[in-house]
């Protein structure tokens, strides 16, 4: 599970290493960019893995309900992830 640090900074996607997983909790992104990846399954409260990376490390892939997504780091850097809680994230189980 991915802790937030004790000065409360954000964390955002581009914080997660390999395997690391966090809930996203929101998007500062334009409005029609941030519809089109709640469309992919980029929601609030959805958990979302850190996958694989291009050999410079941009894109990044990330798994989202089911899926795998590569995103820039640029857009990457505006989806902010909160501390995981016990409740249930969107994720798929299929």
């Amino acid at each position: 599970m991915l802790q937030l640090s004790v000065n409360r900074r954000w964390l955002t996607l581009v914080d997660l290493r390999k395997g690391e997983h966090g809930i996203l909790d929101r998007l500062e992104l334009p409005e029609d960019e941030a519809r089109r990846l709640m469309e992919l399954g980029f929601l609030p409260g959805t958990r979302i893995t850190a996958a694989l990376s291009a050999p410079g490390g941009d894109p990044r892939v990330f798994r989202v309900d089911g899926s795998e997504i590569a995103l820039r780091r640029e857009t990457a850097a505006r989806l902010r992830l909160r501390a995981e809680t016990s409740a249930p994230a969107h994720e798929s189980n299929t």
